[in-house]
Order: structure tokens, then C-alpha cells, then sequence
């Protein structure tokens, strides 16, 4: 059973009976004597995605919820509204609604392999890669002499997303992308 000791980010906890990640946290000590030190952490419920902050007492414990994480691929996307992963080992097939899944899609083409999350038996979100490769299909293009260090521009993915890249990347080029904060890395090799 995890303890609050044992909070850091991406741990996964049982309350109310929905699994819940932690996504930061942080400890309080009262400077009152005999006092209880405090742990306040954000944590995303992992069903409808909801962030919320909560305060524990120092030393609380928490179910571990009843969850695995399995390895699958995207197949397709039906009517813009139905998603289709596919178990790599037992090849059963999941489907989960676009709503659930939105910012995940963002990074997923077919094919691409990703990690399901089943809980109670029922798949409820996806696990990415932490870092992706995608082609630029459309930017701007670059003024000459515009040279400021750290100057970005957006850039349409292959899969419809949009990311802040630097200024000298062309429509084409590869690039890898982070999928924690959807953030421009480097060009693919």
C-alpha cells in the first residue's frame, strides 16, 4: 500500500474508488508544535482526466488500484469519434472514445505502438512514448535575417497538432516531438 512517503509523479493511487495519478506534490511542515506535516499533491483522475488538488497527513496510505498497463498499437479511427488499439500479445481489441483519448491522439498515427491502461477490466486511457517522431506538413517559412535566439513559429504534424519549433525548420523534416508537454526536441537524425 503507497504511503504519502512514497509520492512522485506518475504514481498511481486509488481514491474513491477511481485510479488517480500524481502529477506534482509537495510537504508542509506547520511551524506549530505537534502539528502534522501536510502533503498536498495534484492529482489527474485517470477515467475523465479531471486535475485535482488534495492535502493528506503526513504517513496516510492509499489502496493500490486494480489496473495494468498492457502494450498495444493504434489501428484506426472511426468517424472521428471511435478509436481502435489492438493488445500486442492477446490481439484483442480495444475501443476507446476520442474525448478520452484527444490529447493523446495528437501523437499517434497508425500503427504506432502505445500502452493501454485497464482498469477493472476496462480499457480507460493510454500511456505514450515520451518522446515521438513526426513530419512537419506545414509552417512559415523563414525571414532571412530574423536571427533572435530562442524565436519559434508553429508547425502542423503529420497528425494535426501544432508545435512551437525554431525558426529554421522547412515543411518535411522529421522531428522529435515530446509527448509530456508537446514540445519541439531536436530533427530526427
Amino acid at each position: 500500500m503507497p504511503a504519502t512517503s512514497d509520492f512522485k509523479r506518475g504514481l498511481i493511487i486509488e481514491l474513491d474508488g477511481d485510479p488517480y495519478a500524481v502529477e506534482d506534490y509537495s510537504t508542509q511542515s506547520p511551524s506549530a508544535r505537534g502539528a502534522a506535516t501536510l502533503v498536498k499533491a495534484k492529482l489527474r483522475n485517470l477515467k475523465t482526466k479531471q486535475l485535482v488538488a488534495k492535502t493528506f497527513k503526513a504517513g496516510e496510505r492509499f489502496k493500490e488500484p486494480d489496473y495494468e498497463v498492457r502494450s498495444c498499437q493504434f489501428l484506426y479511427e472511426e468517424n472521428d469519434a471511435v478509436c481502435h488499439f489492438m493488445d500486442d500479445e492477446t490481439y484483442e481489441q480495444y475501443a476507446l472514445m476520442r474525448e478520452v483519448v484527444e490529447y493523446e491522439m495528437g501523437f499517434l498515427r497508425p500503427n504506432d505502438p502505445c500502452r493501454a491502461v485497464i482498469f477493472d477490466g476496462q480499457p480507460i486511457g493510454l500511456q505514450l512514448p515520451h518522446t515521438v517522431i513526426l513530419e512537419v506538413t506545414e509552417t512559415e517559412p523563414a525571414l532571412k535575417g530574423d536571427t533572435v535566439t530562442n524565436v519559434t513559429k508553429a508547425a502542423r504534424m503529420e497528425t494535426g497538432i501544432e508545435v512551437q519549433v525554431p525558426l529554421f525548420v522547412a515543411p518535411g523534416e522529421k522531428l522529435v516531438i515530446d509527448t509530456r508537454d508537446c514540445r519541439y526536441v531536436r530533427r530526427s537524425g
